[in-house]
């Protein structure tokens, strides 16, 4: 299979992938990597095996098939206590709400790193539902 890479954290060693056939996003972990997991990050492309693990689809032999620049550096991930190994600017206040894609990026985040015995079902589940109610308040732009 191919998909991208949603995310990465290179320290905790774990991410997921969003396929290019529709379903659910799938658990990646660095010990199922081919290349270095330095390499690994938001939009980086792969190819994988698919598996069942114990909490939904797991992928395994995962290697890099496209680096969308060569010259980019890696996201440095922050987590929630502010510790990071890099500083993230501040998003602008905006009046115009969040992007989608932002929002979901971020409360995956939030879920994986909040509530270890969610399986990646129920995080998209949650996430879904999140999603609908924020784009029903006018929080969320297209």
């Amino acid at each position: 299979m191919t998909g991208k890479v949603l995310r990465f954290d290179e320290v905790r060693g774990y991410g997921f992938i969003a396929p290019a056939e529709p379903g659910e996003d799938v658990f990646m972990h660095a010990n199922d990597l081919l290349d270095e997991k330095y390499l690994y990050h938001e939009g980086s492309e792969v190819e994988f095996h698919l598996e069942m693990g114990e909490k939904g689809p797991k992928a395994s032999q995962i290697r890099l098939v496209y680096q969308p620049s060569s010259h980019r550096l890696p996201n440095r991930p922050v987590f929630s206590d502010g510790s990071a190994t890099a500083e993230r600017p501040a998003a602008a206040p905006s009046d115009e709400g969040t992007s989608t894609g932002r929002f979901r990026t971020e409360l995956t985040e939030v879920l994986v790193t909040s509530v270890d015995s969610l399986t990646a079902a129920q995080i998209r589940q949650v996430r879904e539902r999140v999603v609908e109610l924020a784009r029903g308040k006018g929080w969320l732009t297209a």
